[in-house]
């Protein structure tokens, strides 16, 4: 009788460690982690390169008059001083007086150029147009202060601008290992960036692209503290199952 219960009290233990190292674990969010060589980043698109694509949201204004995007025609699309348009799927833009323009493939430079050019000859003796493409974003992730989607507004937008953007980085940051990954999803691109090494800053390649993906993960000594804290909670768990197995097993014996 007294060997049954050894042999079940022992394959009791045994699945009770089993149980508690499974529910103690806490896994690790180790995200975009590869085990295969990475190719390459391609050149860098800024915001000044990119192309304009179908469905791209356009803020197109006239210097000359900040409420009308010309003279005489006031704003057909947005709201208030910030007028939008949307290009279409024929990649043509609809605009007040010179109607729809074909700008899918430009640059913001050369769209800007192209519109400027259809109101002075249509309408206006000097227009001075500012474009701005306002929907491309980049995804920041990880251990900063507020992760979210973050619209890319200027010419050049760098790491560190976004960051800041994000409220800088945790007291969890691995400061020394920021993935960007980057490019098609079926064949994605990843840099890695050191902000401990200041050169990293005259680094083309930070300055972000649409879509791009910043991926912050944990430091070494977090990941330590972590993994530690877990180890405790498992072993505080088995010592408290084993002292109340043991108060059982007597209380049996008696």
């Amino acid at each position: 009788m007294k060997a049954i219960f050894s042999i079940n009290f022992s394959r009791m233990l045994l699945l009770a460690l089993f149980f508690l190292n499974s529910c103690a674990y806490k896994q690790q969010h180790v995200l975009f982690k590869t085990d295969v060589p990475i190719p390459t980043a391609p050149p860098n698109t800024t915001y000044a390169t990119y192309k304009i694509s179908p469905d791209d949201i356009l803020q197109i204004r006239n210097l000359q008059n900040i409420k009308y995007i010309a003279d005489d025609q006031p704003v057909a699309s947005g709201s208030g001083q910030n007028p939008t348009y949307q290009v279409q799927e024929d990649s043509t833009v609809a605009l007040p007086v010179i109607g729809r323009v074909l700008i899918g493939g430009l640059t913001k430079a050369q769209a800007t150029k192209k519109i400027e050019e259809l109101y002075r000859k249509n309408l206006l003796k000097d227009p001075i147009i500012d474009l701005k493409i306002i929907n491309l974003k980049v995804t920041i992730l990880g251990e900063v202060r507020t992760q979210g989607n973050y619209l890319l507004l200027k010419d050049k937008t760098n790491l560190v601008d976004i960051i800041g953007e994000a409220g800088g980085l945790t007291e969890k940051a691995d400061e020394k290992y920021i993935k960007i990954v980057r490019g098609d999803k079926a064949h994605p691109q990843i840099i890695i960036a050191d902000l401990n090494n200041i050169r990293t800053l005259a680094n083309p390649k930070l300055n972000l692209q649409n879509n791009d993906i910043i991926y912050i993960s944990q430091n070494k000594r977090t990941v330590r503290t972590e993994s530690q804290q877990n180890i405790s909670g498992i072993i505080q768990s088995v010592l408290v199952f084993v002292n109340t197995a043991l108060i059982i097993y007597t209380l049996t014996r008696k």
